[in-house]
């Protein structure tokens, strides 16, 4: 597989997380709240600080949540990009069916004055499932697909799916001419082992605080991150390096 330019996107909790992402060379500073589930929202003051924080040296990005339905995600997406969001996060509801994801999705799409990116989960529902979020993703037009863990107590997206099977989901999704971003429990070891594999971006939380997911990014960990992603650029181009799965998600 072809080597893509891969970003770094650091899920921040609040504006002292930011400023510790920022320093250690996060491509994107995405807004999530760690306590209200995998894509939990933070409140729109948060955002604001974070914002001030970052003062547009890079993208930021925003979760949104599983809204109820099609009102309140375009509520939401309008929201946030108009406080400075370039994208946002969505995901679906278990049990919705393709035409209630087209929709929602449709209507996370027009709220947005930027680009939205469905969430698909890896540790939820089937390959069918998954890519039927794909198919609503191209429907609804929205730029991209991101590729997740729901349970995140849970195994990580490296201990879920093979290196093939994720190398796959890459390149149907890639194909779609979609943005592909791979998050889910992501260690050090997986972030430096899926970089360059052709998604564009890799997203971490746990693996860049001290104290697990519901603790505080730490610089010198997101520092480690592009260290070690880039070391592997460098002197490996097998897949996975030295012949061994990803690692566990931790």
């Amino acid at each position: 597989m072809a080597r893509a330019v891969m970003q770094l996107l650091v899920s921040v909790a609040n504006r002292e997380d930011a400023e510790a992402a920022l320093d250690g060379g996060a491509d994107i500073i995405d807004t999530k709240d760690p306590g209200a589930g995998p894509l939990g929202p933070v409140i729109l003051d948060v955002f604001a600080a974070v914002a001030s924080v970052v003062g547009g040296a890079r993208p930021l990005s925003a979760a949104l949540g599983e809204p109820r339905d099609e009102v309140e995600a375009a509520t939401l997406a309008g929201a946030f990009t108009a406080a400075g969001a370039a994208f946002v996060k969505v995901g679906v509801r278990d049990g919705a069916g393709t035409t209630a994801t087209k929709r929602l999705l449709t209507a996370t799409r027009d709220g947005a004055h930027g680009q939205v990116i469905a969430v698909a989960y890896a540790d939820a529902g089937s390959d069918l499932t998954r890519m039927r979020i794909v198919e609503a993703a191209i429907h609804a037009g929205v730029a991209g697909v991101l590729l997740d863990t729901a349970d995140k107590h849970g195994p990580g997206l490296c201990d879920l799916l093979s290196p093939d099977g994720i190398d796959s989901w890459t390149s149907q999704v890639a194909a779609a001419g979609l943005i592909v971003a791979l998050a889910g429990k992501l260690t050090a070891d997986d972030v430096a082992r899926l970089w360059g594999r052709g998604a564009a971006i890799i997203g971490v939380r746990g693996a860049a605080c001290e104290g697990g997911r519901a603790g505080r990014i730490a610089r010198d960990r997101v520092r480690g991150l592009k260290a070690a992603a880039r070391a592997n650029l460098q002197v490996s181009t097998q897949w996975p390096p030295s012949g061994g799965p990803c690692a566990v998600g931790g």
